[in-house]
């Protein structure tokens, strides 16, 4: 069974930074694209940041410059380094990888998501 474990979050002041980590495990399929959402209280859950199996990134507005993601594929990890934190990067955050598998064709997993909580 295909399974993301996160870590990584926690509680940090304004300013500070964080690493997310995702780590998939128990598939056979291939890995494509891999991302980050975040999902505040009350509100939607944002695409933040994406990763192509060849390393192509892309990033919200809201964290362009602050927040970078990265890749490891030898450990089919995901990782969010995050800098510049403000009070409105609070959050749950989530991973999501897209598989896709020769016989049942592409699907995405989620991660059970991480807290992150910027403090003043």
């Amino acid at each position: 069974q295909v399974q993301l474990v996160e870590s990584g979050g926690g509680l940090v002041q304004a300013g500070g930074s964080l690493r997310l980590s995702c780590v998939a495990s128990g598939y056979s399929a291939s890995i494509s694209a891999m991302k980050w959402y975040r999902q505040a209280p009350g509100t939607q859950r944002d695409l933040l940041a994406s990763i192509t199996s060849g390393g192509v990134t892309n990033y919200a507005d809201s964290v362009k410059g602050r927040f970078t993601i990265s890749r490891d594929n030898a450990k089919s990890t995901v990782y969010l380094q995050m800098n510049s934190l403000k009070l409105e990067d609070t959050a749950v955050y989530y991973c999501h990888v897209d598989f896709e598998d020769v016989t049942y064709g592409g699907f995405g997993v989620w991660g059970q998501g991480t807290q992150v909580t910027v403090s003043s």
